[in-house]
């Protein structure tokens, strides 16, 4: 069933009060149902079948809007206008130095405290899905010029796709993403510990102790980022590694293999949940993807199924640029100038087993 077979309706997210203001666009085809919120232009829901055919609520997920604008803030939104970390919260493009919004810890995380995660954005229906925009005005958390952003999402019997476009009247930096959690069980049901990943990466970006790269691309090969073949998540959560130590399970940027540049997206990670038979695919025309686990959760949340989220609940793969590109002329540019046109596309392809 191709994506023009979508069936498309749209809704306030709560019928009063701050919710009100917030549009809640629900996508059907085939076996596949998608949820996207207006605020933070959120993939919020995404329900497939598993092997058996039982369909179930993937991503981490909660309706009240408190926890959505509080612990839950990140989960399934739109980062930008850089996702990840800027080093010493300031860039400087062509020269001109910028100083940005801090989050703490000396750096600027998923583009300032008041990110396009946090934004109420502008939708309209589009053949297959939903279009999201946002205008962001020059100097915006200290980004230099204004931009105008758009993510669609489309969504076909077996794929969400995710399409990124900005444009910019001065030049400036991007880095775009989405930050879903995902539990291939369903939300609420265990960890991922036990969920196998592979990812299409040789090297990946160590850190410091603020999670800025330290520069240089490693090798995963004999460590526990190698996850050039199908792995266990849990496998090497624990390991005495000091990358692993440092962020209590992996919260690190892989650097994917070489991809044709204009491409086609290109297979960056394979999910699969032994247990349900859920298998999910991402590609991507991105040069990296961050994987976390969700170390950091201490059951602040609560999702639909009355089950409070602790670590390794979920584990986003955000397709996107490098962290800290700007302050490594080595990686990747996320330099956008005026006349340039952004685009990215990413592919979450589901499947079973």
């Amino acid at each position: 069933m191709s994506a023009e077979a979508t069936e498309v309706s749209r809704a306030p997210f709560e019928p009063s009060g701050a919710g009100a203001a917030i549009e809640r666009w629900t996508l059907r085809n085939g076996p596949l149902e998608a949820s996207v919120l207006t605020l933070g232009a959120t993939l919020h829901t995404l329900t497939a079948p598993d092997r058996a055919g039982t369909p179930g609520q993937i991503l981490l997920s909660t309706d009240e809007l408190p926890l959505i604008l509080g612990a839950a803030r990140h989960y399934g939104t739109t980062v930008g206008r850089y996702a990840n970390r800027i080093a010493d919260c300031r860039v400087t493009v062509d020269g001109e130095e910028h100083a940005l919004a801090p989050t703490g810890n000396g750096v600027t995380l998923h583009g300032g405290p008041d990110g396009f995660a946090h934004r109420v954005w502008n939708a309209e229906e589009i053949p297959g899905g939903v279009r999201l925009s946002l205008h962001s005005p020059d100097g915006d958390q200290g980004f230099p010029g204004a931009m105008d952003v758009s993510v669609s999402y489309l969504l076909s019997a077996d794929a969400v796709t995710i399409e990124y476009h900005a444009v910019t009247t001065r030049p400036t930096v991007v880095n775009l993403t989405n930050h879903a959690y995902i539990n291939l069980a369903g939300e609420g049901h265990g960890d991922v510990l036990g969920h196998l990943l592979t990812l299409d990466a040789d090297h990946y970006t160590p850190v410091d102790a603020r999670q800025i790269p330290l520069g240089p691309y490693e090798p995963v090969a004999g460590t526990p980022f190698d996850f050039t073949t199908a792995r266990p998540i849990g496998k090497g959560i624990a390991d005495d590694h000091p990358q692993i130590r440092a962020a209590h399970g992996y919260d690190h940027n892989w650097v994917l293999r070489e991809r044709p540049a204009d491409g086609p997206p290109v297979r960056a990670a394979l999910l699969e949940d032994p247990e349900s038979g859920r298998t999910l695919e991402v590609l991507t025309t991105e040069p990296g993807i961050q994987v976390y686990t969700a170390n950091g959760f201490h059951g602040a949340v609560t999702g639909a199924r009355g089950v409070a989220y602790g670590p390794y609940a979920g584990v986003a793969l955000e397709t996107q640029h490098h962290p800290d590109s700007p302050h490594h002329p080595q990686y990747p540019s996320t330099v956008l100038r005026p006349g340039e046109e952004f685009r990215s596309t990413t592919v979450l392809r589901l499947g079973t087993a």
